[in-house]
């Protein structure tokens, strides 16, 4: 094992299977530093798998890392929001995704607690950005508008999705090919789900990878939640071989459940977490808790 200023998390080998063969892969989750506004990310991820990974590796790094150290950030307590965003957050949120949406959807009971005492002042100011940014079909969602994220960040800071994931993908790729010789697959992948319908995979976010049907927004999320269809994590950049598109879905959805969830999967885990209020949460904070933004994934085949 090696370490080079990180730590790597060792997990269990996964089956994936294609068709109608299996194919063996384990999966590494490798411990970083939190990436903040600025950070070399390029320099880290070389750093981190530079002298453990092999030709032919996945190498899944996460969105939300990525649009962080690009400083796509966005503070939202100095937003104004109108009289439909106030809408959204009173109404919208409280009383329909709370009550009938949330059940419908099979969110579980904590989740419609917290649904219908959605902060009313945050919440207006986040729907003010959603709209502002991923449009109206994004904003009736109760969470992940349009790739717009809160979790694992400080204050009432968002996080707005990358602009070219596709590019980002293949730049990484490049310099590791440039600077290591090492030909591996990069991923970037987004915690949000893609849904399997009728045959097809789609996704609520705005941009997918080629083969995903992206941008339906709720009407997405709420087919693929109600009708409880195959679901897993969005990859939304990809670069490298030629591979089928079942195995980079399957991909995705294993680098996520190995990367964890931070210090929460939203604002509310992350006060109850630190026991602070929505909003309270530092930059101290989150640095205190491991975070594994890198995932390896091999063929052991």
């Amino acid at each position: 094992m090696f370490f080079v200023g990180e730590s790597l998390s060792i997990l269990k080998s996964f089956k994936i299977k294609v068709g109608s063969k299996g194919l063996n892969y384990s999966v590494t989750a490798v411990k970083t530093k939190f990436w903040r506004p600025g950070d070399d990310y390029i320099a880290i991820i070389m750093k981190s798998v530079s002298t453990i990974c092999s030709d032919g590796d996945f190498i899944v790094v996460s969105e939300k890392a990525l649009s962080v150290a690009k400083n796509r950030l966005l503070d939202e307590q100095f937003v104004k929001p109108g009289f439909f965003a106030k809408v959204l957050a009173k109404v919208w949120m409280r009383l329909i995704w709370g009550r009938a949406l949330g059940k419908i959807c099979h969110m579980s009971r904590t989740t419609r607690r917290r649904l219908r005492f959605y902060p009313l002042k945050e919440g207006s100011a986040h729907k003010q950005v959603c709209l502002r940014h991923a449009g109206l079909l994004q904003s009736l969602r109760h969470g992940s508008e349009g790739g717009i994220d809160a979790g694992n960040l400080p204050y009432l800071y968002v996080c707005l999705p990358l602009e070219d994931p596709e590019g980002e993908s293949e730049r990484i790729r490049t310099f590791l090919m440039r600077e290591r010789c090492l030909d591996v697959n990069v991923m970037i992948v987004d915690t949000d789900k893609t849904y399997l319908l009728g045959g097809t995979n789609y996704t609520p976010l705005p941009k997918a990878i080629p083969g995903v049907k992206s941008g339906g927004g709720i009407i997405t999320y709420l087919l693929g939640r109600i009708i409880k269809s195959k679901r897993r994590a969005t990859p939304v950049g990809y670069s490298g071989k030629s591979l089928p598109l079942d195995l980079l879905l399957d991909v995705a959805e294993l680098s996520n459940r190995a990367r964890g969830v931070g210090a929460g999967r939203s604002p509310w885990h992350m006060a109850e977490r630190f026991k602070v209020g929505i909003g309270d949460v530092t930059w101290e904070m989150l640095e205190s808790v491991r975070h594994y933004p890198i995932v390896i994934v091999r063929s052991l085949d």
